[in-house]
């Protein structure tokens, strides 16, 4: 590299001031940063203990009522951006409690959400005029823009697993939120009326799409794991992801949700996965099982429950101590929709 004298090095850095000046800046000195040779954001593989965060939770349901709250969540928060609420880059989540007889009230916002339950049986959400019964391991969705509210009538606590593209909308600056103004929205439909009319394989005869979510907004874990088991009975598993499945929109066959792709795999006792990595900061969590996952060299050991992230393009391994299976969620969507995705099976 050559060297430039004192003098030509003075005239840049007043040239550089009077370029800032005018609101302007030198791309030679940022294009390194700007367009990396490969993902570098600093997002860091991470996990968070369900023992541990459930007990500062609860902690919380003493502190703080749901009315004070709006909602009572402790969010998981990415060492790499603290103050910013993301757990990867592109996606929050957080750990919500609904005590016994509380009512989270009903709102909406364009940020699109998911729930998925942790703890806790027969509490209740309600979106867009239908109530659905919550049950550990159901996956739910609050589509963007669409009224929401949850309420617990039974003895014990309910805590699911909250993830939104917060991040991602504050990036597009499309933020928008409403209160209704009044606890619960009126119930227009009866339980599992959604479900009948479309996660059946079948769809009422004159329906046409509202929205780019699916119409199906809670997902049974029991149907899931009835899915994986015959996956399991008929078939090998995957190399790299055991038997995986993704949640779809039963109108389209595309993900459930048009920003956040969700997943369900099961991984055998005994199964070592091949190394694996792709562009999308996964968040993982256990719904049965133990195992650990090999993330680049950091090995993280899970058990049921607990909430793990795997960075962009960070290559992951999992190995499974008893028959274990996982949800996921990541921005994959969006990376498909945009040409941008990439994944890699390492040999």
């Amino acid at each position: 590299m050559s060297s430039i004298s004192p003098e030509d090095d003075a005239k840049r850095k007043e040239f550089y001031e009077r370029l800032a000046r005018s609101a302007l800046s030198p791309l030679w000195l940022s294009l390194a940063a700007l367009v990396t040779r490969q993902p570098s954001s600093g997002l860091k593989a991470a996990m968070w203990s369900y023992a541990d965060c459930r007990a500062l939770l609860m902690e919380a349901g003493g502190l703080v009522s749901v009315e004070e709250a709006e909602r009572r969540v402790l969010v998981l928060e990415n060492s790499a951006f603290p103050g910013q609420s993301r757990i990867t880059t592109s996606l929050y989540a957080g750990l919500q409690l609904v005590l016994p007889g509380e009512r989270a009230r009903s709102h909406r916002h364009s940020q699109s959400a998911l729930r998925f339950v942790l703890e806790g049986t027969g509490a209740y959400t309600a979106v867009g005029g239908e109530r659905t019964p919550m049950y550990p391991g159901d996956f739910i969705i609050t589509p963007s823009w669409e009224w929401h509210d949850h309420g617990n009538d039974t003895p014990d606590p309910v805590i699911w697993l909250d993830g939104l593209d917060i991040p991602l909308v504050q990036a597009l600056d499309t933020s928008f939120m409403e209160q209704l103004g009044q606890i619960e929205q009126p119930v227009l439909r009866p339980a599992g009326d959604s479900l009948a009319r479309f996660g059946a394989n079948l769809l009422p005869v004159d329906h046409r799409p509202t929205g780019l979510t699916s119409p199906v907004f809670s997902y049974p874990y029991a149907r899931t794991r009835e899915a994986l088991d015959t996956l399991r009975r008929n078939g090998e598993p995957d190399a790299c992801h055991g038997y995986k499945m993704r949640f779809v929109n039963p109108v389209t066959g595309g993900f459930a949700m048009p920003t956040i792709g969700t997943f369900m795999q099961l991984l055998p006792r005994g199964f070592a996965s091949g190394p694996y990595r792709s562009t999308d900061a996964t968040v993982f969590t256990p719904v049965e099982g133990e195992g650990r996952s090999q993330i680049g060299e950091q090995i993280l050991e899970w058990s049921a429950r607990d909430v793990f992230v795997v960075p962009s393009w960070a290559t992951v391994r999992h190995l499974a101590s008893s028959d274990a299976v996982l949800f996921s969620f990541s921005d994959r969507p969006v990376q498909l929709a945009t040409g941008l995705f990439r994944e890699e099976r390492i040999q």
